[in-house]
Protein backbone atom coordinates (compact mmCIF):
# COMPACT_ATOMS: atom_id res chain seq x y z
CA UNK A 1 0.00 0.00 0.00
CA UNK A 2 1.20 3.24 -0.93
CA UNK A 3 2.50 5.50 2.16
CA UNK A 4 0.42 8.83 1.21
CA UNK A 5 -2.49 9.00 -2.22
CA UNK A 6 -2.55 12.31 -3.48
CA UNK A 7 0.28 15.32 -3.16
CA UNK A 8 0.19 18.22 -4.25
CA UNK A 9 3.00 19.98 -5.39
CA UNK A 10 2.34 23.25 -6.90
CA UNK A 11 0.60 25.50 -9.20
CA UNK A 12 2.35 25.14 -12.21
CA UNK A 13 0.81 28.26 -14.26
CA UNK A 14 1.87 31.71 -13.06
CA UNK A 15 -0.68 33.18 -14.92
CA UNK A 16 -3.68 30.54 -13.83
CA UNK A 17 -3.79 30.05 -10.02
CA UNK A 18 -6.68 27.88 -10.36
CA UNK A 19 -4.42 24.99 -11.81
CA UNK A 20 -2.61 23.02 -9.49
CA UNK A 21 -0.15 19.56 -10.55
CA UNK A 22 -0.56 16.88 -7.78
CA UNK A 23 0.87 13.26 -7.79
CA UNK A 24 -1.58 10.14 -7.10
CA UNK A 25 -0.30 7.06 -6.07
CA UNK A 26 -2.39 3.71 -6.12
CA UNK A 27 -1.56 0.37 -5.12
CA UNK A 28 -0.85 -2.36 -8.09
CA UNK A 29 -2.34 -5.60 -7.46
CA UNK A 30 0.18 -8.48 -7.10
CA UNK A 31 0.64 -10.08 -10.58
CA UNK A 32 1.24 -6.62 -12.05
CA UNK A 33 3.47 -5.54 -10.27
CA UNK A 34 6.53 -6.73 -11.77
CA UNK A 35 4.86 -4.87 -15.56
CA UNK A 36 4.76 -1.66 -13.50
CA UNK A 37 8.14 -2.46 -12.04
CA UNK A 38 9.50 -2.94 -15.67
CA UNK A 39 7.79 0.37 -17.14
CA UNK A 40 9.04 2.63 -14.07
CA UNK A 41 12.61 1.41 -13.79
CA UNK A 42 15.03 0.64 -10.97
CA UNK A 43 16.07 4.23 -10.82
CA UNK A 44 12.54 6.22 -11.01
CA UNK A 45 12.52 8.72 -8.71
CA UNK A 46 8.52 10.17 -7.25
CA UNK A 47 7.81 13.65 -8.99
CA UNK A 48 7.43 14.77 -5.14
CA UNK A 49 11.15 15.51 -3.97
CA UNK A 50 10.34 14.79 -0.49
CA UNK A 51 9.17 11.40 -1.01
CA UNK A 52 11.18 8.61 1.14
CA UNK A 53 13.42 6.41 -0.45
CA UNK A 54 10.81 3.08 0.50
CA UNK A 55 8.83 5.26 -0.94
CA UNK A 56 10.74 5.18 -4.18
CA UNK A 57 11.73 1.58 -3.75
CA UNK A 58 8.09 0.68 -3.80
CA UNK A 59 7.40 3.00 -7.35
CA UNK A 60 10.60 0.39 -8.17
CA UNK A 61 9.10 -2.35 -7.43
CA UNK A 62 5.87 -1.42 -8.89
CA UNK A 63 3.72 -2.05 -5.90
CA UNK A 64 2.91 1.11 -6.22
CA UNK A 65 2.23 3.36 -9.41
CA UNK A 66 2.45 7.29 -9.49
CA UNK A 67 0.46 9.27 -11.53
CA UNK A 68 0.90 13.31 -11.93
CA UNK A 69 -1.35 15.23 -13.38
CA UNK A 70 -2.62 19.25 -13.31
CA UNK A 71 -6.47 19.99 -12.19
CA UNK A 72 -7.52 23.53 -12.69
CA UNK A 73 -10.00 24.18 -10.13
CA UNK A 74 -13.32 26.86 -10.38
CA UNK A 75 -12.22 30.40 -8.97
CA UNK A 76 -14.47 30.34 -6.02
CA UNK A 77 -13.16 26.97 -5.21
CA UNK A 78 -12.51 26.29 -1.57
CA UNK A 79 -9.74 24.09 -0.03
CA UNK A 80 -12.65 21.24 0.72
CA UNK A 81 -13.82 21.44 -2.46
CA UNK A 82 -10.37 20.92 -4.35
CA UNK A 83 -9.14 18.28 -1.29
CA UNK A 84 -12.76 16.96 -2.81
CA UNK A 85 -11.78 17.02 -6.47
CA UNK A 86 -8.57 15.50 -6.04
CA UNK A 87 -10.12 12.57 -3.79
CA UNK A 88 -12.03 11.68 -6.69
CA UNK A 89 -9.26 11.97 -8.79
CA UNK A 90 -7.24 9.35 -6.92
CA UNK A 91 -10.55 7.18 -6.26
CA UNK A 92 -10.75 6.59 -10.23
CA UNK A 93 -6.95 6.31 -10.61
CA UNK A 94 -6.95 3.19 -7.86
CA UNK A 95 -9.94 2.04 -9.97
CA UNK A 96 -8.10 2.36 -13.09
CA UNK A 97 -5.13 0.43 -11.80
CA UNK A 98 -7.46 -1.94 -9.90
CA UNK A 99 -9.59 -3.19 -12.64
CA UNK A 100 -7.41 -2.29 -16.30
CA UNK A 101 -4.96 -4.96 -16.98
CA UNK A 102 -3.28 -4.43 -20.52
CA UNK A 103 -1.15 -7.97 -19.58
CA UNK A 104 -4.53 -10.46 -19.71
CA UNK A 105 -2.87 -12.13 -22.65
CA UNK A 106 0.77 -11.68 -22.03
CA UNK A 107 2.78 -14.31 -23.45
CA UNK A 108 0.07 -16.06 -25.27
CA UNK A 109 2.09 -17.63 -28.34
CA UNK A 110 1.36 -20.31 -31.04
CA UNK A 111 3.59 -22.19 -32.24
CA UNK A 112 2.13 -22.92 -35.69
CA UNK A 113 -0.43 -25.67 -34.89
CA UNK A 114 -1.33 -24.71 -31.49
CA UNK A 115 -2.31 -21.60 -29.35
CA UNK A 116 -0.64 -21.40 -25.49
CA UNK A 117 -2.59 -19.33 -23.64
CA UNK A 118 -0.92 -16.64 -21.53
CA UNK A 119 -1.89 -13.84 -19.19
CA UNK A 120 -1.55 -12.20 -15.91
CA UNK A 121 -4.33 -11.93 -13.53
Amino acid sequence: MPRLSIIILDRPEPTNQQVYRYVLWANAPAARQPFYAALAGPTFASAWKDALAADNTALQNGSVVEKVDTIQVPVSATLAEIRAFLQTRWTDYQAVITSLNPWQRYGTTWDGTTWTAGGVA
